[in-house]
């Protein structure tokens, strides 16, 4: 009696959002490279582009994926050739203003959303997390794809029983459009889970140049944003006590580093039940 051995997996379809972006190339790259996956689409809306190959433009050499700023079109494509070999994931890194419309947009679609855009409201994530579970379908809003950054956020979570003074500060490169980044509003979200009032006021503050103490939450925790070319994306978390400082800080050297946990997060999203927010609910 012959036997035949079990025919691989079909690839995983991924449509990159923003293909032509500084975290939107490495995707498509990452994608390129990842046997398990397949490129399915590219939307970029960088003018004069519209039908290049983003393999050509991106120097991998011809993919046969043309570019395009038709976002529904390539969800609605993507969402049929995906009945043959599995529902589809679109990899989103592109500007706070579209990011909702994009994921309400592929959850219609029956496309799993991955969203590396911040800027995302409290709101914004409630809706898309009811709508994705009415229909149906998983996704995942990553603020932060670094492995590393999840271990700070987690050790910040854990320190934050011990220390009534904390402040954040993040860094990062001049043309990223929202802050605080939504890494570090995860990061005081871990922080408050424990109920506690930070930075209980010491004197009566006076500001001479309105904002320079930060953005202050409910909790009282302090945010600080910097933004500078030269920078990727950079975080710290400072606890204070008397007669000593704790700081934790992550640094990015190159987006390259993020790609694990892209890469994680898609083979993982088509088998989630709803809408989950953060890495850590992943690993």
């Amino acid at each position: 009696m012959s036997s035949s051995a079990t025919p691989p997996p079909a690839p995983i379809p991924v449509v990159v959002a923003g293909a032509l972006g500084r975290m939107g190339a490495e995707v498509v790259k990452a994608v390129q490279t990842a046997a398990d996956c397949a490129l399915v689409g590219a939307i970029d809306t960088t003018p004069d582009k519209e039908g290049t190959d983003v393999g050509l433009e991106l120097g991998l050499g011809e993919l046969e994926v043309a570019i395009t700023a038709d976002f529904e079109g390539v969800l609605c494509q993507a969402s049929q050739a995906a009945r043959q070999g599995g529902a589809a994931v679109l990899v989103d890194f592109t500007h706070p203003s579209v990011v909702y419309e994009h994921t309400r947009a592929a959850i219609a679609y029956g496309v799993h959303p991955v969203i590396g855009t911040t800027g995302l409201s409290p709101q914004q994530l409630t809706d898309l997390a009811a709508f994705a579970d009415k229909a149906s379908v998983g996704g995942a809003v990553i603020p932060n794809f670094s492995v590393g950054m999840v271990l700070l956020q987690q050790a910040a979570a854990a320190a934050a029983r011990f220390y009534d003074f904390a402040e954040l500060t993040e860094l990062h490169h001049n043309r990223k459009a929202d802050a605080p980044s939504g890494t570090c509003i995860k990061t005081a979200e871990l922080m408050e889970e424990l109920g506690k009032s930070f930075n209980r006021q010491q004197v009566e503050e006076h500001e001479t140049l309105a904002g320079c103490r930060g953005g202050q939450r409910e909790s009282g925790l302090r945010l600080h944003s910097i933004r500078l070319p030269g920078l990727v994306a950079h975080q710290e978390v400072m606890f204070g006590a008397p007669g000593e400082t704790y700081t934790l800080r992550h640094d990015t050297i190159d987006r390259s580093a993020y790609m694990p946990g892209v890469l994680l997060t898609v083979r993982k999203v088509r088998q989630l039940g709803g809408l989950v927010y953060g890495l850590e609910r992943l690993l």
